[in-house]
């Protein structure tokens, strides 16, 4: 049975040292896809935009630096777990948002709750999710 976990919050989008400002964020967790979080960033004027990364990496993120190549995590001070920094890239391009701590574990708290950490492997089929991909590709690739 598919359920999921969804939370809003408020982060701010750091444009430049002098700019910046505030976003809701929506947070999403589902079991069909056990081992992300979904975080949809609500810009003004433009379409949503929805990231998908490692719940792992922002739970490791809230209290150390993680991350490697588009997505890194981090505390803003290690030592009083406040805010978080999340930088997202994409090529050349990135952009950095700054949260508070607190929503951010409540919502992986549910997440755990529904699904808990290292138990993932019991609701992912991947081999049923690979076959389905490979289908996919190879049939685009012969139709094309």
């Amino acid at each position: 049975m598919r359920e999921s976990v969804q939370a809003e919050v408020m982060m701010s989008f750091l444009v430049s040292e002098e700019l910046s400002f505030r976003i809701p964020v929506e947070l999403r967790y589902d079991t069909c896809d056990p081992y992300a979080v979904r975080l949809t960033f609500h810009l003004p004027g433009d379409a949503p935009v929805t990231w998908a990364f490692g719940r792992e990496l922002l739970i490791d993120g809230v209290g150390r630096p993680c991350g490697e190549g588009d997505v890194r995590v981090s505390p803003v001070d290690p030592d009083a777990l406040g805010e978080v920094l999340i930088r997202l890239q994409v090529g050349g391009d990135h952009a950095l948002f700054r949260s508070s701590t607190a929503p951010l574990v409540a919502f992986l708290d549910r997440t755990d709750k529904l699904v808990p950490l290292g138990q993932e492997g019991a609701l992912a089929d991947f081999d049923a999710h690979l076959d389905d991909a490979l289908d996919r590709i190879l049939a685009e690739q012969s139709a094309g």
